[in-house]
């Protein structure tokens, strides 16, 4: 498959929502998307349908903030602390689990549609059976407080391309990279610059790492998130890309998006590794491209809504994204 150039991102269709939408997942083959949002409801829409008109399926108790499919089977999480597995033949909840005792951020699949993975504010990412939900095992390695003895938020989950691996990314900057199959901890980066601590003005912090993703070959561990921040009660960094050998635990570039600003809440790299592409925002939303091997921006594109999530088909030629009030999609090559 011939990977598309960066260069070719283009605007297709903008859709308005009365709500944030935090998650969403793409069916394959299709333009059908499974979302995620704030009003607590996990919905249904079609891309190409005369009207956007998302249905809705089941509800949460508080926001939902991840959807993913295992093969026919769509999981979603909350703030609720709590999965749920919905049918997409039957159309109906086939089970719920007080899955983590805090908010969820994440929920994803892996590769083969066999485990599902889950990460909270518990700082705990959960390996779960796909079919059964039954608890596999817990991934435990980052820790509950701060260095400022506050607590700590886990944020950013990824499975490599083939399976065999899981990063997870926390507030203060700390990523793992685990074995998937047996659980054990292979490597940790640090990525410091990504977290604010403000000890004059409010005692409070920001940033962290808000995504995570392994190269096709799992050589090379990306993290996004934002750089230092002055004001914290705004984004007023530039977003930041952070490249790891995670191995040797080497970093191997830091990249700034000299006109995007905030974080960067979602990476992907094109199918044949050669570049990067990462979404997100602070007021305002961007997706930029970034260059592997030259270790730069290439593109950056304004969205006209804070993205938290986007899903690119198996060809990576078509994405959606989600945010604020909006839903967009655009199309590569």
């Amino acid at each position: 498959m011939k990977t598309p150039n960066a260069e070719s991102l283009k605007l297709v269709k903008e859709y308005s929502r009365p709500v944030i939408t935090f998650a969403v997942i793409r069916v394959p083959g299709s333009d059908r998307v499974f979302l995620g949002a704030s009003d607590f409801k996990v919905s249904e829409a079609d891309l190409v349908a005369a009207k956007f008109e998302p249905k809705d399926l089941y509800a949460h108790g508080s926001y939902v903030t991840g959807v993913t499919l295992a093969g026919k089977t769509l999981v979603s999480g909350g703030y609720d602390g709590k999965l749920a597995w919905w049918d997409t033949d039957k159309k109906a909840v086939i089970r719920t689990h007080d899955a983590h005792a805090k908010w969820i951020r994440k929920v994803i699949a892996s590769p083969n549609g066999k485990i599902v993975a889950s990460i909270a504010d518990d700082m705990v990412c959960k390996l779960w059976d796909a079919t059964t939900g039954t608890l596999i095992r817990e991934l435990r390695g980052h820790a509950e407080k701060t260095p400022n003895n506050y607590v700590s938020m886990l944020y950013a989950v990824a499975f490599s391309p083939d399976g065999s691996l899981i990063a997870t990314g926390d507030k203060v900057g700390h990523v793992v990279v685990w074995d998937a199959n047996t659980g054990k901890e292979l490597a940790a980066v640090e990525a410091p610059i990504m977290y604010t601590w403000d000890k004059a003005q409010r005692l409070h912090s920001i940033g962290g790492v808000r995504s995570v993703a392994f190269s096709p070959d799992n050589a090379i561990l990306a993290v996004g998130g934002t750089g230092k921040i002055g004001n914290i009660d705004h984004l007023e960094a530039k977003a930041r890309v952070e490249l790891f050998d995670w191995k040797a635990k080497k970093p191997l570039a830091e990249i700034v998006a000299d006109k995007s600003q905030g974080l960067v809440n979602k990476l992907v790299f094109a199918p044949d590794g050669s570049w990067l592409l990462g979404a997100g925002g602070a007021g305002e939303g961007f997706f930029i491209a970034i260059d592997v091997a030259g270790k730069k921006v290439i593109k950056q594109e304004k969205v006209p809504m804070h993205v938290h999530d986007f899903a690119v088909t198996d060809a990576f030629d078509s994405i959606v994204a989600v945010g604020h009030n909006k839903i967009v999609t655009y199309k590569l090559g």
